[in-house]
């Protein structure tokens, strides 16, 4: 369903997907259908311990096994002084530098020790087998309430806490505190009428990408290194391999794959590294992948979290006050996403009165990583929770509280960010008036809402739009297409040109064929690739222009370009008939392309409403999804049948998220589910019919008016379905996954 539509003739349709033959084929080459001459296999030694210091690593019985080509240790690779911080983005290359290979002491169990090269396989696991590490096991922490302990093992001897005063003198395994305020909290609780507090708990949860983490890379001896991964930005595999291995950027060449599935789960570097050294030791090229367990061991999941909030409303529905404490897991090293706790989900509302801390807790598991939305999901929950209760105390409809509140383009959030033109009002609006909300409930059932917001973003994006000599056009763009960015990219070139869509191709290019591009994520790349796609066919159709003018011999300026084709301005320019862009690309004359590279601004944030109905069998404590309905400010829908695949998408993770994933430790510090047997993720039959509601209130920044899509849609789930949990049982739940134990545990605790 969309809201608002546009008259264009290609943004806004749903064309079809450039990329689809060649995926429903299997034509489509991903990280591990690279394969080079005379390429060998990589294997990676993982520890078995959650904290231990490496004493020695003995690789001769490894080395001197036949087929063995290289083995590598962390001593053949650089390790980046601590004192010097080398931020990329939301990550640091201190940390991706630890965490890659274990430098004296292994952190988690997964934690990479050593790594070979060999003929085969088979061979590489028997000299993994073979590699002596003597360990000395150290006390471990795995969970938070464990590690912010006053006696619990310190992790990092470097770690002071930052952003406390004084600074502490001592270590501790909180990384930092983020600390934001506003107004008088405690005048403001006692304007309350109405207060309401709880405490939290997420788990957790993986990313869930069906395809596991692969590369194949080729040390250049004689000239340029080539890397093919599946990934979500080459530029950044480029940048982090090169910098880890000491080599010059220039002299790599990333080649980006096909990347199944991602979700922020490949926005940093696992194994190219790794690769690299092996490569270069053994002059051959190297193939890593990983299997799926070893994704669990080995990569990043997003944090779980432990929070409390607290807030306080009037009789009518005003926000008076919020104070809130997130403690977010980092896993081994900092740099958890707990930053967008700390203001995301406030910033949907006025509030006058705040004190909100964020705190980075480090402990004995993997280094975590982005998962659509970092951070916002998890902090989101808590304070959409505690909104559904105070609604509830007061007698108010939960989404009215909502438009009491409801902040406005031009006020300020209590940290003072201003967002612009929103869709809030319309979101809510959107399900309020949608027939799901109609629907009589029965016996154990319950309706949930909850609202939720995403920054989105923007940054550095390059494009390049080439006319071929029959009039078709290449489009050629940098970021790896996750959510149908190709599709997209299409339309606006083909909008631009006044052509058919089917004559314009799109390709992601490798390092060396287009300018540096940020990281697929953060809802950026419509937006930000968009912008880049706008100008460069705009220097296209100055060209054509130019050489209508030439032709006819009159000035550019009298010359229009409409509909595919150059016309003359008015009658005053010249009786001349059209002439086609296949006519003017089959004139003799210089090649017709252009590129542009920009750092996009103007980015504004995305809203989103969802309403959920869920039943709860009393007996088992299973919940049912019955029907879900999601309403999202988009901006502008450029290929509208993506945009309701990315709410869609978003949904189903947020329910798997609040009802069955998390990643469950033993008592030595492993993952007990490292597979997709026992980590539990949403199937067809867990899902309901699932209504995406597609909201445009455009981007004035943006020549299409995009926002962006893919994270504010997983923001709201965890909120809205414990609320409708609330509402079928009587029960409110605190703590994520709401699995049927769980549930008949909350259960048996109200009933007592």
């Amino acid at each position: 369903m969309n809201i608002i539509s546009g008259d264009n003739k290609w943004i806004g349709q749903n064309t079809i997907r450039p990329d689809g033959v060649e995926k429903v084929t299997g034509m489509a080459r991903y990280g591990a259908d690279g394969d080079m001459p005379g390429m060998v296999w990589g294997k990676v030694l993982r520890s078995p311990h959650a904290h231990a210091r490496i004493k020695s690593i003995d690789t001769s019985k490894a080395e001197a096994l036949k087929g063995v080509l290289a083995v590598m240790t962390s001593d053949d690779l650089p390790l980046l002084p601590l004192d010097v911080p080398r931020p990329m983005g939301p990550q640091d290359l201190r940390w991706i530098c630890r965490n890659t290979i274990a430098h004296g002491t292994a952190l988690y169990v997964g934690h990479p020790v050593a790594a070979v090269a060999a003929t085969t396989q088979t061979v590489a696991d028997a000299a993994l087998a073979l590699i002596e590490v003597d360990y000395e096991v150290l006390p471990h922490v795995v969970e938070i309430e464990d590690a912010i302990k006053p006696d619990a093992p310190v992790l990092h001897d470097w770690i002071r806490t930052k952003g406390v005063e004084p600074a502490p003198k001592v270590a501790s395994n909180i990384a930092s505190v983020l600390t934001e305020k506003a107004g008088d909290v405690e005048a403001g609780f006692a304007a309350a009428d109405v207060i309401v507090e709880r405490s939290f708990k997420t788990a957790a949860v993986h990313q869930a990408y069906i395809e596991p983490h692969a590369c194949v890379v080729h040390y250049g001896k004689e000239g340029q290194s080539t890397v093919w991964s599946s990934s979500q930005g080459q530029f950044m595999v480029r940048f982090v391999t090169a910098e880890m291995t000491g080599m010059p950027v220039g002299d790599i060449k990333a080649v980006p794959a096909e990347i199944g599935g991602g979700f922020g789960g490949k926005t940093v570097v696992y194994l190219e590294p790794l690769a690299m050294v092996l490569s270069k030791k053994c002059n051959r090229p190297v193939k890593m992948q990983m299997s799926r367990e070893e994704v669990f061991f080995g990569t990043g999941p997003t944090s779980g979290s432990v929070s409390h909030l607290k807030v306080g409303v009037t009789k009518d529905g005003k926000i008076t006050a919020v104070t809130g404490d997130y403690y977010y897991q980092a896993g081994a090293f900092p740099g958890s996403p707990v930053g967008r706790a700390v203001y995301f989900p406030f910033s949907s509302y006025k509030i006058e009165n705040a004190l909100v801390r964020g705190f980075d807790v480090v402990s004995n598991r993997q280094k975590v990583n982005a998962y659509r939305a970092p951070g916002a999901p998890a902090g989101n929950y808590p304070l959409e929770c505690l909104l559904d209760e105070a609604a509830e105390k007061i007698g108010m409809d939960p989404l009215q509280l909502r438009k009491v509140n409801m902040i406005g383009p031009d006020e300020a959030t209590f940290f003072g960010a201003k967002l612009g033109t929103h869709g809030m009002l319309e979101c809510i609006e959107a399900i309020e008036n949608h027939p799901n909300a109609k629907i009589k409930l029965g016996p154990n059932q319950g309706r949930g809402v909850a609202v939720g917001y995403w920054g989105n973003a923007g940054g550095e994006s390059s494009a390049q739009l080439h006319i071929n000599e029959d009039g078709t056009a290449l489009v050629i763009t940098g970021h790896p297409d996750v959510g149908g960015s190709r599709a997209s990219m299409v339309n606006i070139a083909a909008e631009l040109l006044g052509v058919d869509y089917r004559k314009v191709r799109a390709q992601i290019g490798d390092t060396n064929a287009v300018g540096i591009s940020a990281v697929t994520g953060g809802s950026r790349v419509t937006f930000a690739s968009g912008m880049a796609v706008h100008e460069a066919t705009n220097k296209v159709i100055a060209m054509l222009r130019g050489r209508a003018a030439q032709k006819w011999k009159i000035p550019v300026e009298a010359v229009t370009w409409a509909d595919g084709e150059a016309r003359p301005a008015g009658a005053n320019a010249g009786e001349f008939d059209p002439l086609t862009l296949a006519d003017l690309a089959g004139m003799p004359g210089a090649p017709i392309a252009a590129s542009v590279s920009l750092n996009a601004t103007g980015h504004q944030g995305a809203f989103a409403a969802h309403m959920v109905d869920v039943e709860v069998d009393p007996e088992t404590g299973h919940v049912e999804v019955l029907r879900y309905t999601a309403s999202q400010d988009v901006g502008r829908a450029i290929h509208p049948d993506y945009v309701e695949g990315q709410i869609q998408g978003g949904v189903v993770q947020g329910i798997g998220w609040a009802l069955n994933e998390e990643f469950i430790y033993a008592k030595n510090g492993a993952v007990d589910n490292a597979s997709f047997l026992d980590y539990r993720i949403p199937v067809a039959s867990d899902l309901p019919r699932i209504t995406p509601i597609i909201v445009e209130v455009p981007n004035e920044k943006h020549p299409y008016g995009v926002k962006g899509v893919g994270e504010v849609t997983i923001v709201p789930p965890l909120a809205a379905i414990t609320n409708a949990v609330y509402h079928a049982t009587g029960t409110r739940m605190t703590e994520l996954p709401m699995s049927p134990p769980k549930v008949l545990a909350a259960l048996s605790r109200s009933k007592a």
